[in-house]
């Protein structure tokens, strides 16, 4: 393979995969033995991705993806990070990323595509298409974590992603339109990476320090990215011809219902708020009861509210109260500060407007009967985004053709895919998720139905590219 530094990339500069490896190379020399180990892992090496599918496709028939292969990547990239208890600790920005990443670039190399880092940070794959003028089909995902998350959400996604460029790569299959495959980063962050390629990255967020201890600025720069340029790194709308995500279902319906394959209809829409309740600090021992101003409590009464709003209004929405802080937090002090955060998920924005209204109505009522101030400051939104209905539609036959029984349904939890609808149509596949369960340990989802769903992202983009 070349080792010849990349051309500069349509949306930016490109940063040398040569010049990518070598500084992860160093990174590595720098880690624990295990980790070391795992930089140049012995079960799935360039002999194993090199090597064409064990059946052979009849003439005539579009190629399946070699699900052995793919699952064996799933489980080379469990290394960076991975836990005896199954799960995987690799925060975005951290050396158990960068390594990854670095592991995910020879794999797209062995793919036949030419490996980047854009300005934003994402990794990213292209393979050129045979019609110059064409707009390229985007596929990918995440591959960073939560702190002692699953091994699968973002995952699978990319590893699936990886399978379909090698698939058409060793049957040489030859598409019209480029093929991009993403890497997106700091997605369990707020998406930044996604998020970039629409300008909806705020200044602010520069210095938002994540989970890794690495402030998002900082991090984009060891990625190989440029945050003093990120601006450059926005794709206009309308510059691809869908984008396509594969992505465990992280909830449980799937499951319950039997059903092999989910058709995302739109990804919900997130908005969240800083809450900071005011009341009057005092010493715990001397002020009676009747005469506290006790944030905490008045924070509890806040809780059971929202709680309350979002049951009982008509729809699928959710509210969440996530984080709670008591200050000065002494056992022996009445709390005259909390800050805390609100969460609202919607598939429609404006229900979200809704739901933030009934709350604070309810907030004033528990200021004037608690003598408290409650404040609201918003901080991250992610808009709703439906797929498109054609896309569902394609993603409804592949799988169909392919024999496998699909439903339609939303997503709770937010995806790359929800930033990507902003330049062009988008598609999503989901596939069983375990008893429901994600950012855990306990995440799992079995290699038949990682399969199932690379299959029907496959025959997906063999559809979307014959489309024209």
């Amino acid at each position: 393979m070349p080792r010849d530094p990349l051309p500069p990339a349509e949306h930016g500069e490109s940063f040398a995969r040569r010049d990518f490896l070598k500084a992860s190379a160093a990174l590595a020399a720098t880690f624990p033995a295990s980790l070391r180990a795992a930089t140049l892992p012995t079960s799935l090496g360039a002999a194993t991705l090199a090597a064409p599918p064990q059946a052979a496709t009849p003439l005539g028939q579009a190629p399946l993806v070699d699900g052995y292969r793919l699952n064996a990547i799933l489980d080379v990239f469990r290394r960076y990070g991975g836990g005896d208890d199954g799960g995987t600790t690799r925060l975005a920005y951290s050396d158990e990323d960068i390594a990854a990443r670095a592991y995910a670039a020879s794999v797209m190399e062995n793919a036949g595509l030419q490996v980047s880092v854009d300005i934003a940070g994402n990794l990213i794959g292209r393979r050129d298409g045979a019609d110059p003028a064409a707009l390229p089909i985007v596929i990918g995902s995440h591959m960073d974590t939560v702190p002692e998350g699953g091994s699968y959400d973002g995952m699978v996604g990319c590893a699936a992603a990886f399978e379909v460029a090698l698939t058409l790569h060793h049957h040489e299959v030859e598409l019209g339109h480029p093929l991009e495959v993403v890497v997106f980063q700091n997605e369990e962050g707020g998406k930044t990476g996604s998020r970039a390629l629409v300008g909806r990255v705020e200044p602010f967020e520069f210095d938002v320090v994540t989970a890794s201890g690495f402030m998002i600025r900082d991090g984009i720069n060891r990625l190989g990215g440029d945050a003093a340029r990120l601006d450059e790194a926005q794709r206009e709308p309308g510059s691809m011809a869908g984008f396509l995500e594969l992505h465990i279902e992280q909830g449980a319906v799937l499951e319950a219902a039997g059903t092999q394959i989910g058709i995302v209809e739109g990804i919900v829409g997130i908005r969240r708020w800083y809450i900071t309740v005011l009341g009057a600090q005092n010493h715990a021992g001397t002020t009676p009861m009747p005469q506290r101003r006790d944030a905490l409590v008045a924070t509890a009464d806040l809780i059971r509210a929202v709680s309350e709003v979002a049951t009982t209004t008509e729809g699928r929405q959710v509210a969440t109260v996530g984080r709670i802080e008591a200050v000065p937090g002494a056992p022996n002090v009445v709390p005259g500060e909390v800050r805390a955060t609100l969460e609202i998920r919607d598939l429609e924005m404006d229900k979200i407007g809704q739901i933030l209204s009934e709350i604070v109505a309810r907030a004033r009522e528990i200021e004037s009967a608690r003598e408290v101030t409650i404040e609201f400051e918003q901080f991250y939104e992610s808009l709703a985004a439906p797929t498109a209905p054609a896309f569902r539609d394609m993603l409804e036959r592949a799988a169909t053709d392919l024999g496998y029984s699909t439903l339609r349904m939303p997503s709770g939890a937010g995806h790359d895919a929800q930033s990507m609808a902003e330049l062009g149509p988008v598609g999503m596949i989901f596939v069983p998720s375990r008893d429901g369960i994600s950012h855990s340990p306990r995440e799992y989802t079995a290699p038949e139905d990682i399969t199932r769903g690379a299959n029907v992202l496959l025959h997906a983009v063999l559809a979307l590219n014959a489309a024209g």
